[in-house]
């Protein structure tokens, strides 16, 4: 336990971002998660829209710090590179 005053208030906010950070994190890992279920069952209407969905919680998720905007952008590459192969 730190007992330095600026060590006790950077843990407080480190509380507090971690469980702000987690909210995003999850969140756009659930979107991704059935974006990538609706893709594999081949349901193109609710996939594009799953994706769509995804895309913009990855966007906001890298735009809050919480990932690396490359991460996002790779993850979404991914997303629409899988959605494309079920197109065809």
């Amino acid at each position: 336990m730190a007992n330095i005053r600026s060590q006790i208030k950077r843990n407080r906010q480190n509380i507090k971002r971690q469980k702000r950070n987690r909210v995003y994190r999850s969140s756009a890992r659930t979107a991704v998660k059935n974006a990538r279920e609706s893709i594999k069952n081949e349901k193109s209407k609710e996939a594009e829209s799953a994706v769509k969905l995804a895309i913009s919680k990855l966007d906001k998720t890298a735009q809050k710090g919480v990932i690396h905007k490359n991460n996002a952008a790779r993850r979404k590459s991914r997303l629409m590179k899988s959605m494309a192969k079920m197109e065809k």
